[in-house]
Formats: structure tokens, C-alpha cells, sequence
């Protein structure tokens, strides 16, 4: 029987209800036929439903073998096929279903269901960026009625509540995410672009209404491209964010591209050391942490997760040593923290939960941790670095020391700059400093935790003295072709 053949599929776009089954008893079964194309081999199955062929294609034998005996199953035990999809009319009735719940599914129960899917895979960190974006998004997809919450409010109750993946929130929040569940508008209407346009409006301000940083908008942006990902096949046919994406202004934004101005030299990096150790009782025994940003090029979530026995490998004099980084600790408040912890521990950035990356330590840094050991010891679990306490070491506390250090440090003019005003930019010094010290950007990467293109990218403009260097080689070229044309 070689007439047209029509895929097994219920016909796209129309919903519950809208088509009339027409169930049939007529069904017959030919044999699985082999196709051999320019993509390879597939295998179609092959019947017919009151006088109607039908089809459907799979990659193996195994597949199609067992479809059709799937398929022959239900005609043996007398189940009736539907006429117009070709199939079975159990599967039909629960894609129906499964197409009208998708369709009546709100923004706000997708949004809710999402966080629940990702919690357990997501960082601390992550998590909050995540409630954040959908804490921004959702007022304004909320239908007008009567008794609507003020903003902070629904933000309490969003952010604080129902975007952290806890169950049985407070009665007075519970009355305001069940109001929000009632007037969130349907999932299915982000693919109007107006709409899509008033959420990146959303995510393009701050709670104040002021314009957002440009990064900040990057990542929430992420994240609702994430999220409206997860809808596609349960209530959008496609993700719309890109196709609104071309109709709004997109903010410019550096990506993390680092200052030069904020990078600070070998002497002015021991200047700032020496100040953080005269920072009350609390500063000596964060030199060495803060040393370990500029002379390893740590990240700060790193350096607080240091310790003796399973990272330090150092020499017995004050040599050349090596740290090895098996985990991070970032900041990050309890409530979202998987460990409910001040820090939550995760596997190093961008790498594998297993993966140990080796950093050099520099003989300076070799005494300062052998100090820092000597002074004040270690945690009974071998930690460098803790809060006053023994807790883990707060950002907050080293923060507070290292702007007494700056002050301590600059002359009041460069304590105003953007020199240094972060603990993170010796990380960007370290970096820096290998660069333009010639360490291949490969090595760099790889001491550093990047990839080759982001290093380059973010630090292309503290590479220090390429401009002159690229001078003397076109100099040259130019007098090659003189000395060429003379003789």
C-alpha cells in the first residue's frame, strides 16, 4: 500500500476539546519498512485506521519493532483507534489532557514548580539569583483585582517565601500567595511580545525604579532565559524571550571586564598587608587570607576554604610551594544555603565535583601561611581562616577590615579611587601581574579557574605594555621594507 503517508500525531494548537474523536476498529498492521537516506537509516512503522495510513520513523530496529508491537497490543485487547490521529485512543485522551492542563498552567505555578525542580542542583548563591529574577518578574504578571498587596509585601512574600522552595509560609503571606495565585495571568500569554517587553522592563530596574546595573540585568536575564526554557512543552510552544529580546534596548554592559585603575602593584600591595595586620584584633589574622588573593590569585570563597592537610603543600624553607583547591565556600545567607551554613561548600567553580585545581604558591605566600599556622592554628576540621568565633569566616568582617586597611594605606585621594576598593580586585592584581609578567594566558587560565577566552576578555585591558610592544614590531616592519628597498 504506497499512498501518502501522514505522521501519528494529534494535529498542533488545538485545544481540549476541540476535536471530536472518531474511534475505529478498522486497523491494520503492515510490515516495518527501511529507509536509507542522506541522514542514515530510519525505520517507519506502518499501519492504517479505517482505510487511513499512518506513520511514524525511529532511529533502530529495536525501536520500531517495539512500537509496533505496542500498537498491535492494543488493537489485540480491543482498544479502538481515533481516525484522524491514528492512535490509540487511551494515548490520545491523555496527550489531551496533558496539552489542557499545559495550557491553563499560570506563570506563577510554572515559576513555583521551577524552583522546585532546580533547588537541589543550584548553588546558594544561584538560588537567590534565581528568586531574585522571579521576585522582579511576577508582579507584573499579575492580573488587576480587587485587594491587591502593596509591593513590599509581595516582595516579602515572593522573595522571602515562596521563591525559596518553603512549604506553609506565615498566615497573613499565605493569604497574599494564594491572592497571587488567583490573579497570575496564564503562562501562555509570555508569548505576546508586549508582555515579554514589560518583564525585561521589570528586570531592567531597580525596587526604586532607577535603571539596574547593566550586569545585573545580564543575569537576571540568564535566569528568565532559563526559566521560560523549562516552559517549552508545558504551556509555550518556544522560548519568546529572544524574539522580544529584538525589539528592546538591550543595556549595555562591560561582562565583568576589569579596570586597570583598580589594580594595584607589588608596593602597594605589601603596604595594604601591613595596614590590614594594625586592624584591631581581627586584622593580623587576616593577612594571610588577604594574601592569598593577591600572590595565588584565590577567589575570596576559595581562600576561606583553605586547609593545612588536604590544600597546603609547602616547602621546608620559604620556597616555591603549591596549593591545592578541591572546593569553594561562597558567601551566602542560610536561608538559600544547601548546608545551612554561613558559606555553602561546592565543587570549584567551573569544574567537576572531584577536580583539584593546583595553583603556584609564591615564596612570599609560603611565609605568610607558615606564619598565619604558627600565630593562630587552625579549625579543629584544619580551616586557615575563621570568624572571631571559630564560625566560618564572615564576608562582612573581612570586608570592614580591608576598608580600615585602604584608609590606612592610601593618602586620602587614592583611599577615594577605585584602587583596591574591593579584596577582590588582588585577585585581578595577581592575574594581571602573571600576564604581563609573560605566563602563557593558557597557564594563566588555568592557575586561575577560566577559561582562556573569559581571562582575555575580562583582563585585556590590564595587559600593561602591549600597546608599545605592537609600536616596536610595526616600527620594525616598516624599517625591514626601507632596508629591503635601499639595497
Amino acid at each position: 500500500m504506497d499512498g501518502i503517508a501522514h505522521d501519528a500525531r494529534i494535529p498542533a494548537g488545538k485545544p481540549a476539546g476541540h476535536h471530536i474523536l472518531r474511534e475505529s476498529f478498522d486497523v491494520r498492521f503492515w510490515k516495518i519498512r527501511r529507509y536509507k537516506g542522506k541522514r542514515g537509516r530510519t525505520y517507519a512503522v506502518r499501519w492504517t485506521v479505517a482505510g487511513r495510513e499512518f506513520h511514524q520513523s525511529y532511529e533502530t530496529s529495536a525501536l520500531a519493532d517495539s512500537r509496533l508491537a505496542e500498537l498491535r497490543t492494543f488493537a489485540r485487547e480491543g482498544v479502538a483507534f481515533d481516525a484522524e490521529a491514528g492512535l490509540p485512543v487511551p494515548e490520545v485522551r491523555k496527550t489531551r489532557a496533558e496539552a489542557a492542563q499545559s495550557s491553563e498552567l499560570s506563570w506563577y505555578e510554572h515559576a513555583v514548580r521551577y524552583v522546585s525542580r532546580r533547588w537541589d542542583g543550584q548553588a546558594g548563591n544561584s538560588r537567590r539569583s534565581t528568586g531574585e529574577t522571579l521576585a522582579t518578574v511576577t508582579p507584573v504578571l499579575l492580573s488587576p483585582g480587587k485587594g491587591r498587596p502593596d509591593d513590599k509585601t509581595l516582595r516579602r512574600a515572593l522573595y522571602g517565601w515562596a521563591f525559596r522552595n518553603k512549604p506553609d509560609p506565615p498566615e497573613d503571606l499565605a493569604h497574599v500567595l494564594e491572592w497571587v495565585a488567583d490573579h497570575s495571568r496564564p503562562l501562555a500569554d509570555l508569548a505576546d511580545v508586549d508582555v515579554m517587553l514589560d518583564v525585561l522592563d521589570a528586570i531592567s530596574r531597580k525596587l526604586d525604579g532607577k535603571p539596574a546595573a547593566a550586569n545585573t540585568i545580564a543575569r537576571k536575564r540568564a535566569v528568565l532565559s532559563n526559566v521560560l526554557d523549562y516552559a517549552v512543552g508545558h504551556g509555550l510552544d518556544a522560548n519568546p524571550l529572544p524574539q522580544a529580546a529584538k525589539m528592546w534596548t538591550k543595556p549595555k554592559t562591560t561582562e565583568g571586564a576589569v579596570d586597570p585603575q583598580v589594580v594595584v602593584n607589588r608596593r602597594q600591595a605589601d603596604e595594604l598587608l601591613t595596614a590590614v595586620s594594625y586592624q584591631g584584633p581581627t586584622g593580623p589574622r587576616l593577612v594571610a587570607f588577604f594574601a592569598c588573593l593577591y600572590f595565588a590569585g584565590l577567589r575570596p570563597a576559595e581562600a576561606a576554604e583553605l586547609r593545612v592537610e588536604a590544600n597546603l603543600k609547602l616547602p621546608a624553607d620559604y620556597g616555591w610551594g603549591t596549593l591545592y583547591l578541591r572546593r569553594s565556600a561562597p558567601s551566602v545567607a542560610p536561608s538559600w544555603s544547601g548546608s545551612r551554613r554561613r558559606r555553602d561548600p561546592r565543587p570549584l567553580k567551573h569544574r567537576a565535583r572531584e577536580e583539584v585545581r593546583p595553583v603556584p604558591c609564591h615564596p612570599a605566600l609560603t611565609g605568610y601561611l607558615r606564619w598565619h599556622v604558627h600565630q593562630f592554628g587552625v579549625t579543629p576540621d584544619g580551616r586557615l581562616f575563621r570568624g572571631a568565633r571559630g564560625g566560618d569566616l564572615s564576608e562582612s568582617v573581612y570586608a570592614r577590615v580591608w576598608r580600615g586597611a585602604r584608609l590606612l594605606a592610601f593618602t586620602p585621594s587614592a583611599a577615594n579611587s577605585t584602587l583596591a576598593r574591593h579584596p577582590y580586585d588582588l585577585r585581578h592584581a595577581c592575574l594581571s601581574t602573571w600576564l604581563n609578567g609573560g605566563v602563557e594566558p593558557t597557564q594563566v587560565a588555568e592557575w586561575a579557574g577560566h577559561s582562556v577566552d573569559v581571562l582575555l576578555r575580562v583582563y585585556a585591558k590590564c595587559i600593561a605594555g602591549r600597546d608599545e610592544i605592537n609600536r616596536r614590531r610595526i616600527e620594525e616592519a616598516f624599517r625591514d621594507d626601507w632596508d629591503r628597498d635601499g639595497a
